[in-house]
């Protein structure tokens, strides 16, 4: 409880999405993201001390990214749970805010995996008792999530399909979204099955993309440019690294990850205007909205089913498009954070949940391995 709303977040921003520019780096757009951030909270690279990313491409992300923006920063924290590292990041930053240690921390990342030949980049070796399976890696270790779901809870199909309909609705608000052509529930059903039960359309997409937060001191946010974001609570929680290692299929340890941040924060799921979730595939909102609580487990079928979670739905979620219509570069951790920010800033045009003093982050790692949640505000919620 001690770290609610001490930090506050000052800046976001993306660098370009989609496609980018042959030549390019992953690097390349880290800065464009990093300068469009500091433009928005009105700070420049010098006041950054604290430097917070990982990455796919980089081993030693920290080093290489403080090189390339020509910063000497006084905290450097390359740690890597996945694409949730960044949600993770708030809650390093804040301590290391709140201990005086630094004073602005700037979350960052960038890939240009579209552009890399769509394959993810990842250092990771093959577990050698699930090599011989010849598994799919990712998708197949969430296709056998999303039918152990169906098998326990009674799941369909359909109400998947749902969950990337109501991902397109949104981006077709989202003028950046790189997906905004008229989708349906048929078309995600009739699409090319990549795992069962999975196809083309209950994927992620594979697209190049940065993105970066900008943190700091409650007191000194509210001396800067715009309206500070308070950070609420935050919580983390990892169950396993490979998925014959998970404990339960249909369970994941967003039921401990929020539960902390909630605790933190001082809130619960029915407070929560905006819901931005790490939606790799279909079945992971059905997983989060049940293990952080929207709804008992096993009905979160139900739950996405029939523009619920769309627009002019019961509750806002994924609001940008999320990753299965928005963008989706290797790792979409920070973008949860990006839209939760703007969406409290009333930032999102034609999106925008008219209202809304808080929203929730879930950032996901690996196979539905590590979960971080973020709980943030207005300063009406402090």
């Amino acid at each position: 409880m001690t770290l609610r709303g001490t930090a506050a977040v000052v800046g976001v921003a993306e660098s370009d999405l989609g496609q980018v520019a042959p030549g390019l780096t992953p690097l390349d757009l880290v800065g464009q993201a990093t300068v469009r951030a500091l433009a928005d909270a009105g700070l420049s690279k010098s006041d950054v001390d604290g430097l917070f990313t990982a990455s796919s491409y980089y081993p030693m992300s920290g080093m290489d990214t403080a090189e390339y923006l020509g910063i000497r920063p006084a905290y450097v924290d390359g740690s890597t749970i996945g694409g949730s590292s960044f949600v993770s990041h708030l809650l390093h930053a804040a301590a290391a805010i709140d201990a005086g240690v630094i004073t602005t921390a700037l979350v960052v990342y960038g890939s240009t995996q579209r552009s890399d030949g769509g394959r993810l980049v990842s250092p990771s070796k093959p577990n050698p008792y699930e090599a011989p399976y010849r598994a799919r890696h990712p998708i197949s270790m969430y296709a056998l999530a999303a039918a152990r779901h169906m098998h326990q809870y009674g799941t369909t199909r359909e109400q998947l399909a749902d969950v990337a309909v109501a991902a397109r609705q949104w981006a077709q608000l989202n003028p950046v979204a790189f997906a905004r052509g008229p989708l349906t529930r048929e078309d995600v059903l009739s699409a090319r099955m990549i795992s069962d039960p999975l196809t083309k359309l209950d994927c992620c997409l594979v697209t190049d993309g940065g993105g970066a937060v900008v943190l700091t001191s409650a007191d000194r946010a509210r001396d800067l440019r715009g309206d500070p974001v308070y950070l609420l609570g935050v919580g983390e929680a990892t169950s396993h690294r490979s998925i014959s290692e998970m404990p339960d299929l249909t369970v994941t340890a967003a039921t401990e990850s929020g539960a902390r941040a909630f605790a933190m924060a001082g809130l619960g799921p029915q407070d929560v205007d905006v819901v931005e979730l790490y939606d790799a595939f279909t079945i992971n909102p059905v997983l989060f909205l049940e293990d952080l609580g929207f709804c008992a487990k096993g009905e979160g079928g139900s739950f996405v089913a029939e523009g619920r979670i769309a627009p002019g739905g019961e509750l806002p979620v994924n609001t940008n498009g999320g990753g299965l219509s928005y963008c989706h570069p290797g790792m979409y951790g920070i973008f949860t954070v990006i839209e939760a920010v703007r969406q409290l800033r009333g930032e999102c045009g034609a999106r925008q949940v008219e209202g809304a003093d808080v929203a929730l982050a879930h950032g996901n790692g690996g196979v539905l391995s590590s979960q971080v949640t973020a709980v943030f505000g207005t300063a009406r919620t402090l």
